[in-house]
C-alpha cells in the first residue's frame, strides 16, 4: 500500500540529470543562438572567425600548454579518439586501461579493428581501477580519465610521468572543464561539447602534445585511414585543421551554442568556477548519501568518484537480495516514476553497467535542484519498495 506516502512538495526546477547530452547551462534558450551564421560557408571569413573565438576560449578555460594544438573534428568524442587511434597507433606497444562500458569499446577496436599485436589489456570491473601501477610508459596508453558508465575517475596524473616514452591518449569527455585535467602529462585528449559544457552534439574537440605531433608526422600506419582521420599530408601536419579549417562541414549553430556556453563557464569563475559547481553538486549527492540506507556510490574508494556522472547502488538488503534481473526491473521503475513526474529524466544506469542510478551532476546543474531531486529518490524508492 503506497496511500500514506506524500511527494516532496517541490521539484527540481530543471529535471534534465541526462549524462549525454547533459543538461543545458542556466538560463539557456534559442535566443543564445541567434547570432548563429546559418546558411553561411563554414569557410567564409566571417565564420572561420567564430570558429577561430571558439578554439581560443577552448585554450583560456582549459589553460592549455602554449604550444599544445587543439581542433574541432567530425563525430563527436568517439571519432576523436578513433581518429587520434587510427592515426597514431602501432609504432610500439600499447597499454589499454578499462573499467567501464566506453574504455571497455576502446580495448575492442585496437584488438579486433586495428588488430594491433602487441596489446596489454589493464581492466577493472564497474566500481574499481586498474592497478595504475602496472601501466608501461615506455608504451602507448590509452585510457578514459572518467569513467562515465561506472562513476569511476582517475584520481590525478601523478601515475603518469613526465620522462614517458610512450604517448598517453585520455578520453577525457565527461571530465573536461569539470575536473583537473594536468595536461602536461596528456599527449592526445578528446572531448565532446554535449557534456560538460551542455552543448550540442556531432562536433569533437582534439587536443594534442608537441610529442602527439611528432608521432604523426614521423610515423605513417601500415593501414587504409578514411578521409575524416588524416590528419598529415607529405608526412606534415596539416596546421589548418588546428586554425578552424575543419576537416568536413561543421554546424556554425552548434559553434555559436559551444561558444555561448564558454563565455558563461567564464562568467562563473572560469575553469576553477565549473569544476566547484560540479563538486558542490556532488557533495550534494554525497550528503544524501550519508544519511540514507537505501543507497551508496557505485565507486567505493571516494578518491576516485567522479563529480559528473554519479553513479549510485541500490543497496537496501531487500533490493539487494533479488536476482539481478528483479533489482534492473526496480531500479527501471523508480527512474520511470521520477521520469513521469517530470522531476528527473534520464537518471537509469548505464545499458551495461550493473542496476543502479546514474545522475549528471556536472557543472551546467544547479546544486539547488540536486538538493530537491534527493528527496524524491527518497519517495520514488520508498513507493517502489512498497510495492512490491
Amino acid at each position: 500500500m503506497t496511500e500514506h506516502l506524500t511527494a516532496p512538495a517541490v521539484k527540481p526546477a530543471n529535471p534534465n540529470f541526462s549524462s549525454g547530452p547533459c543538461s543545458k547551462r542556466p538560463g539557456w534558450t534559442l535566443d543564445a543562438l541567434s547570432g548563429a551564421l546559418v546558411g553561411r560557408s563554414h569557410r567564409s571569413r566571417p565564420a572561420k572567425a567564430r570558429i577561430a573565438k571558439l578554439l581560443d576560449l577552448t585554450r583560456e578555460l582549459l589553460a592549455l600548454p602554449d604550444d599544445y594544438l587543439v581542433g574541432i573534428v567530425p563525430a563527436s568524442d568517439t571519432g576523436a579518439v578513433e581518429m587520434a587511434l587510427w592515426s597514431m597507433l602501432g609504432q610500439r606497444g600499447v597499454d589499454m586501461l578499462a573499467w567501464e562500458s566506453f574504455g571497455s569499446g576502446w580495448v575492442t577496436d585496437v584488438v579486433k579493428q586495428l588488430k594491433l599485436d602487441d596489446v596489454r589489456r589493464l581492466e577493472a570491473g564497474y566500481g574499481e581501477l586498474p592497478d595504475l601501477g602496472a601501466v608501461d610508459f615506455s608504451r602507448d596508453v590509452v585510457f578514459t580519465w572518467n569513467g562515465t558508465t561506472s562513476g569511476v575517475r582517475v584520481p590525478n596524473a601523478d601515475w603518469i610521468p613526465a620522462n614517458r616514452e610512450g604517448l598517453t591518449f585520455c578520453d577525457a569527455t565527461s571530465a573536461v572543464f569539470a575536473q583537473d585535467l594536468d595536461f602536461t602529462k596528456l599527449d592526445v585528449v578528446t572531448y565532446s561539447w554535449q557534456k560538460v559544457l551542455g552543448g550540442e552534439a556531432a562536433h569533437g574537440m582534439l587536443i594534442l602534445s608537441p610529442r602527439a605531433v611528432a608521432r604523426l608526422e614521423s610515423y605513417t600506419p601500415d593501414r587504409p585511414l578514411p578521409k575524416i582521420f588524416r590528419m598529415t599530408k607529405g608526412g606534415k601536419l596539416i596546421g589548418d585543421i588546428f586554425e578552424g579549417a575543419t576537416i568536413n562541414t561543421i554546424s556554425m549553430l552548434a559553434v555559436e551554442d559551444a561558444i555561448d556556453a564558454m563565455e558563461w563557464g567564464k562568467s562563473v569563475g572560469g575553469l576553477k568556477g565549473l569544476q566547484a559547481r560540479a563538486d558542490a553538486n556532488t557533495k550534494a549527492i554525497a550528503d544524501w548519501v550519508e544519511v540514507t540506507d537505501w543507497v551508496d556510490f557505485l565507486p567505493k574508494d571516494p578518491t576516485t568518484r567522479s563529480n559528473t556522472s554519479v553513479c549510485l547502488s541500490i543497496v537496501d538488503p531487500a533490493i539487494a537480495a533479488l536476482d539481478e534481473d528483479k533489482q534492473a526491473a526496480f531500479a527501471k521503475a523508480l527512474v520511470g516514476q521520477l521520469d513521469k513526474a517530470d522531476v528527473a529524466y534520464d537518471i537509469g544506469a548505464y545499458r551495461d553497467a550493473p542496476p543502479g542510478l546514474r545522475i549528471w551532476c556536472g557543472s551546467t546543474v544547479e546544486t539547488s535542484d540536486v538538493d530537491k531531486l534527493t528527496a524524491w529518490l527518497d519517495f520514488a524508492f520508498a513507493t517502489q519498495k512498497a510495492a512490491l
